[in-house]
């Protein structure tokens, strides 16, 4: 049985927002859109942008949201802070704003997408082949925008979602089709800084009310270790299946994973039954024009025969390695360092072991030196060498020199931007900078 409360059922009740960010300024709307004014709560209130009061979390808001019947949170606070235990205590019902929405939607026609990475891109291309198949097609969630935000209308034959760890802790049921492209520690601080509890909240996803078919990456040993956390039927789905299908040369992708990553969408879009997904010559019409995602596994530029390419939104070992192997015959100069956040480098240095081609991997700031320190801890032999960089400018120049002639400078952090960086989108700016500074000299 489906849980009753979602967006239909809030007015007459005491609503509070926790968090003002861009989805909390979407609950905002939706809560309006219902004649319902909520108490506005966020940590730095004057960030905000959206030309309302509101109050800070430690400055009384807490404590005003702890008289609201429920609170909608924000994806960002962790269902596990002492201001969530606080409200939870005082008899307060906490809620997300994907969660009220898919407790009254058409399950039928919506997908949801999620893995440690790999889930932007395939949540893309699933939205991108449903469109060219014909339909209106939503592509929303942690990519995109929330479906439930009322400037985005629900005028559309079917949904795409991305949906993270964050937000999979709040949903309350399970579309029939859920995609998992993949699986590695991540996000540890705000899972209790436990892998097993991160891997229990990615995965809830699978297996809340209405779970029937979930479609998730055979080449993963530790998505294939939890198949009981899968939901009752699983396809698996392999870099290497079909290897004939002409469709996925139209939608130009680099590395073996994103094939995979493309085979799972097609394969939910399977399972949702859109029509003509089966069909080989609807599907290659489908897939042309597909333009990727800005910062995965994108190259940007050539330098006298050198490449680059900017992944920078991968932020995590696993995809890091995936981006390494796109390129298995060439030398590739690796940048990597951002944001710590307690991961566990020594499995880079593992993953390069094989490396026949050499890499010299680049370390920036902030935790730079400890992923070198980690990576050399770990053997990763002969092939692999690394050195610290000051800064992602001199780690470029650097790459560039040492990849000439004709090898690769591959910006694929294996941490976040944030502490150095505004965001992604700046470091990656900084990145095609630097890269136009080497053909200068």
């Amino acid at each position: 049985m489906r849980p009753t409360l979602c967006w239909s059922e809030l007015p007459g009740r005491t609503v509070g927002i926790l968090g003002l960010g861009r989805e909390g300024e979407a609950n905002l709307r939706a809560c309006r859109a219902r004649g319902i004014e909520p108490v506005l709560v966020d940590d730095t209130p004057e960030a905000t942008t959206i030309g309302a009061a509101v109050l800070a979390t430690a400055a009384g808001g807490l404590d005003a949201l702890a008289g609201c019947d429920i609170v909608i949170k924000t994806p960002g606070v962790s269902p596990y802070s002492p201001a969530v235990e606080k409200l939870l205590g005082a008899g307060v019902q906490i809620v997300g704003g994907l969660g009220l929405w898919l407790a009254e939607a058409d399950l039928t026609r919506v997908v949801c997408v999620t893995g440690t990475k790999g889930k932007s891109t395939t949540t893309e291309i699933a939205g991108h082949l449903v469109r060219g198949l014909g339909y209106r097609c939503l592509v929303g969630g942690n990519i995109g925008v929330p479906p439930y935000d009322p400037a985005v209308g629900d005028d559309y034959d079917y949904w795409v979602i991305e949906v993270s760890s964050y937000q999979a802790v709040d949903v309350p049921v399970t579309p029939p089709v859920v995609g998992v492209t993949s699986l590695h520690p991540d996000h540890l601080p705000w899972h209790r800084g436990d892998p097993a509890v991160y891997y229990r909240d990615k995965l809830s996803l699978c297996t809340h009310p209405g779970a029937d078919l979930t479609v998730a990456s055979g080449d993963s040993a530790l998505i294939k270790d939890r198949r009981d956390l899968l939901g009752p039927r699983v396809r698996w789905v392999h870099a290497t299946d079909d290897p004939a299908a002409a469709w996925l040369a139209s939608l130009r992708l680099l590395g073996a994973h994103n094939r995979r990553n493309a085979l799972i969408a097609r394969a939910v879009l399977q399972g949702l039954g859109v029509s003509g997904v089966d069909d080989p010559a609807a599907l290659r019409r489908a897939a042309a024009g597909f333009a990727g995602l800005d910062s995965r596994l994108q190259i940007i530029g050539d330098v006298a025969g050198v490449t680059f390419v900017d992944d920078n939104l991968s932020t995590n070992v696993l995809p890091t390695l995936a981006a390494v192997e796109a390129f298995p015959n060439r030398r590739v100069a690796l940048i990597v360092g951002g944001q710590d956040r307690g991961i566990d480098y020594r499995a880079l240095g593992e993953g390069l072991r094989s490396r026949s081609a050499d890499i010299r991997v680049l370390t920036i700031p902030d935790n730079g030196p400890h992923i070198r320190a980690m990576l050399e801890a770990a053997d990763p032999g002969p092939a692999v060498t690394a050195q610290d960089t000051p800064d992602l400018g001199e780690a470029v120049r650097a790459g560039y020199e040492w990849a000439r002639p004709d090898g690769v400078v591959l910006l694929s952090p294996a941490a976040a931007s944030f502490g150095r960086f505004r965001d992604y989108r700046q470091r990656g700016a900084v990145f095609a900078a630097a890269m136009k500074s080497c053909a200068q000299t």
